[in-house]
């Protein structure tokens, strides 16, 4: 079934501030989608009662691909902001319904019979969450199961070294959109799924992914982010912050015996009954 092309805007009337790059963000795509999978082993088995699922922020369709693996008789809807992410996941996987969809604007827009909504790594680029997480329950029926994940990692090194580039003299003045992060403490999500879920439960997990040099945690950030700053510098500008960044990520960052790194990456997850 294919899903009513109206339910948000056109493909030409929603705008980011941010233009996301699919084939940058897949450079990592293991890594990226393996919270997606462990989250998706937390969902109600496959047993003919889910039959409308929706992905919040579904990225380039890796995801929505794993929700596909977990219900495959299920009607799948994936929503993006970005029109380069709705354009890969429908080239890459043409049997799912991708549409262009922000949230921040146009959650009310989505239908509100879904058995699943799901997100990964979307939620901490949209604003007001004591807003947004009861908006993503009243997509759901009844019964229904709200899942997501977001990064938990603003006090790993990589931020703190991204920060204190941003607001250090030779960019403060450069950087004066500094990134927004719009998630909340686990605490205020406990206080905040209590308040609106029937049922629910969090935890944290630390992924300790290997990468083979420090010029791939570079490569990972310029992907997330570090995105919204690039695309707010000329190229010499970009050539000067990435400059800064890789040092100090040296430093930070101390190589194994084959000069392989390890990087730690918090995510946070909530399962939440409507």
């Amino acid at each position: 079934m294919r899903w009513n092309q109206s339910i948000c805007e056109p493909l030409t009337s929603v705008e980011s501030m941010v233009t996301w790059d699919s084939e940058q963000y897949l450079r990592f795509k293991k890594e990226r989608t393996q919270p997606s999978r462990d989250l998706a082993m937390q969902l109600p088995p496959d047993d003919g009662s889910v039959k409308r699922v929706l992905d919040i922020g579904c990225g380039p369709g890796n995801s929505t691909a794993v929700l596909r693996e977990r219900y495959p008789h299920a009607e799948i809807l994936g929503v993006d902001s970005s029109q380069d992410m709705v354009e890969a996941a429908r080239n890459t996987y043409p049997d799912i319904d991708f549409q262009l969809c922000d949230v921040s604007t146009q959650l009310n827009d989505l239908p509100a019979d879904f058995d699943v909504v799901f997100s990964n790594a979307c939620i901490q680029w949209v604003p007001n969450h004591p807003h947004l997480i009861p908006g993503l329950l009243a997509r759901l029926k009844v019964g229904g199961v709200l899942a997501a994940q977001t990064p938990m990692n603003y006090e790993e090194p990589i931020h703190r070294i991204i920060g204190g580039i941003v607001h250090s003299p030779e960019f403060a003045d450069k950087l004066s959109q500094q990134r927004e992060f719009y998630n909340l403490t686990p605490p205020e999500y406990w206080e905040l799924l209590h308040a609106h879920a029937s049922a629910f439960r969090i935890w944290k997990t630390t992924y300790m992914h290997t990468l083979p040099s420090h010029e791939a945690i570079m490569d990972w950030y310029r992907g997330t982010g570090m995105r919204p700053y690039l695309q707010a510098l000329d190229d010499a500008g970009r050539r000067e912050f990435e400059a800064e960044v890789f040092a100090r990520v040296c430093e930070e960052y101390p190589t194994q015996s084959d000069g392989s790194i390890i990087f730690p990456f918090p995510r946070f997850f909530f399962l939440a009954t409507r």
